[in-house]
């Protein structure tokens, strides 16, 4: 009623330039409780009450509009019959004037959001979105639709010419992303959020770039294949990842070509439950197996990886250093195909107890590559390690030794193998989480030594390839080496991740150094000198010819370290493993699998 009263009164007052004849204001006054019951009914039939108007959109403002307009049409009509108490331009005019005072009274939170203030009067994150398309549309309408929004979109950059100096969904598009850094200081953002979910790798590092100059935080949408139901939303926007700031493409595997080697065979996976056991689980289910078999010694990651399967899985909570226990499995279950995970993997803990990296690396391997030999298990793959080339440390010489008990115990016509690699992404206890884990907590991020470098790969890629390279095997314990791309300095990623983060680097989030721990290298290698490569068929995969020890040293050396595990002589076992690699050796030759060769050592009398 005060807001209808109010718009007459103040369109009189113009009508007249301040001074309102009195017998004006007289009518008015007479008139105004026709006014107000013809606004009220002309409101009630169009719906406007019982609204929640926080939530109200384009229809609740065209309810507002209609009504304003029945309601200025019917005092229009009634005006007369009172022989024009009002002139006919304030009749007409002070119904639209009420009605847009409503609707602002009735808008003012979604008017406050569209500004940049949240409903608990805190400034929301002010976003620049890349990206101009239907995704960024979807965008900036769900942020304007927030009840209470956290984010607000204040300017949309593109790099189309055509919609460069437009608006969209009243945010303006401005310049491309070359000036993506100058814009964001321009409209004072606080945050850039690229909704483009088909963006390819160099246009995610060229906003990076971009979003460093300008010293804000980024977010991206994930790919559309990724997105819920193919509609891109606020909430699916993620931190910037390490795969976006290594830059590296994704490699494809031809699915079809595993699928004929692992569907519809008996998989056995060890060490199902870490971070690549759980993934080849993962993507052999995929794959539709006729059976799987996951084995771990930790109930709780085996029993997380098997909620994660879509298809039933065997689990068996067993022990790789339990030679009878995994001899009766392997018999019991016959796979065709092994998947050799399980392992200790990191430095500083196996450089303090070298004993349990013989134990576990070291004698359960032999165990389950004695007990596939014995069962002629067809294909088995050993995941190895870049630090298994010039090993310097008590993990790099256990996972060597590895390898050569894959290489030794080949059975003839088998097609075994072992595959080499760097560093996992996001496996536990790797680097990255570290890092993220120290910038949230707002420093310092650890860094051992400025020129320390490493390899990179994702889980999802590197256990890719570990399934190309099972189907890639000749045989006779061959050793496939993954191409990881070009070594990546740590303390150039720690700075990068403190950037993007939002942080300046030094002031904000210092980054100190604590030296190489026991057993480190600088720099990590993925071939030994002495090894030749060669490509395969697929460009991300390359097999190396491997350089092997005498059977009947390695033979001579696993029975001794059984003896030094049983009595905990810890130097003693790493100066073996040192000596085993240490020892002449030669590259393989052509009868590698030959049953002669094998005969030195039959690993089912040892």
């Amino acid at each position: 009623m005060m807001v209808v009263a109010g718009s007459f009164l103040v369109l009189l007052a113009v009508r007249f330039n301040g001074n309102i004849p009195g017998e004006y204001q007289s009518r008015l006054l007479g008139f105004l409780p026709v006014i107000i019951l013809i606004h009220l009914g002309a409101n009630l039939a169009w719906g406007l009450y019982g609204q929640i108007w926080r939530h109200a959109s384009v229809a609740e403002a065209r309810r507002i509009v209609f009504a304003g307009a029945t309601a200025g049409a019917l005092i229009f009509l009634v005006n007369p019959l009172r022989a024009f108490p009002v002139p006919r331009s304030v009749a007409l005019l002070g119904a639209f004037l009420a009605a847009m005072v409503m609707g602002a009274a009735r808008f003012q939170g979604r008017l406050r959001r569209r500004s940049g203030v949240a409903a608990d009067g805190e400034a929301a994150t002010r976003v620049a979105i890349v990206g101009a398309g239907d995704a960024g549309a979807s965008i900036v309408r769900e942020m304007q639709r927030q009840s209470q929004p956290d984010r607000v979109p204040v300017v949309i950059v593109d790099d189309d010419p055509r919609k460069q100096g437009r608006s969209m969904l009243g945010v303006p598009v401005v310049g491309g992303i070359p000036t993506l850094h100058e814009v964001v200081r321009q409209f004072g953002a606080d945050e850039v959020l690229v909704a483009i979910p088909s963006a390819d790798q160099q246009l995610i590092n060229d906003i990076m770039d971009r979003a460093e100059l300008a010293g804000v935080p980024l977010k991206v949408l994930p790919p559309v294949r990724d997105l819920l139901g193919g509609r891109p939303s606020v909430r699916d926007a993620r931190d910037i990842n390490i795969e976006d700031l290594l830059g590296r493409a994704q490699v494809t595997t031809d699915i079809e070509e595993i699928r004929a080697v692992v569907g519809g065979a008996t998989v056995l996976i060890t060490g199902a439950g870490g971070s690549i056991g759980s993934e080849i689980a993962k993507q052999v289910a995929e794959l539709e197996p006729g059976r799987l078999v996951l084995l771990d010694h930790d109930e709780t990651h085996l029993h997380d990886v098997a909620g994660q399967l879509d298809r039933p899985a065997q689990l068996d909570l067993t022990d790789i250093r339990d030679r009878d226990r995994v001899a009766a499995l392997i018999r019991e279950v016959q796979p065709d195909v092994v998947f050799h995970a399980a392992a200790h993997k990191h430095v500083p803990l196996l450089e303090a107890q070298p004993i349990e990296a013989v134990r576990t690396n070291v004698l359960g391997t032999y165990n389950i590559v004695a007990a596939a030999a014995e069962c002629g298990v067809d294909r088995l793959v050993f995941i190895s390690s870049d630090k298994a080339v010039r090993p310097s440390n008590v993990l790099g010489y256990s996972k060597w030794l590895g390898e050569q008990l894959v290489l030794l115990l080949a059975p003839p016509g088998s097609r075994w193998c072992s595959v080499r690699f760097g560093n996992v992404l996001g496996s536990r206890g790797s680097v990255i989480p570290t890092f993220a884990r120290q910038i949230a907590a707002g420093g310092p991020v650890t860094v051992t030594d400025p020129r320390m470098t490493r390899f990179f790969m994702s889980v999802r890629e590197s256990v890719q390839l570990v399934l190309q390279a099972a189907v890639l095997s000749e045989g006779g314990g061959e050793i496939f080496m993954l191409e990881m791309g070009e070594p990546v300095n740590i303390l150039e990623l720690a700075e990068r991740m403190v950037r993007l983060s939002g942080h300046q680097v030094g002031t904000e989030i210092p980054i100190r150094f604590s030296g190489r721990r026991p057993g480190e290298k600088l720099a990590e290698d993925l071939q030994n000198p002495e090894e030749q490569a060669s490509p395969t068929r697929h460009p991300s995969i390359v097999r190396l010819t491997p350089i092997r020890i005498e059977a009947e040293r390695l033979d001579k050396s696993i029975r001794e370290m059984e003896h030094l595990v049983a009595e905990h002589r810890d130097h003693e076992a790493t100066e073996l493993m040192v000596d085993l690699a240490k020892a002449p050796a030669r590259p393989v030759a052509d009868d590698l699998a030959s049953p002669d060769r094998r005969d030195a050592w039959n690993p089912l009398t040892t």
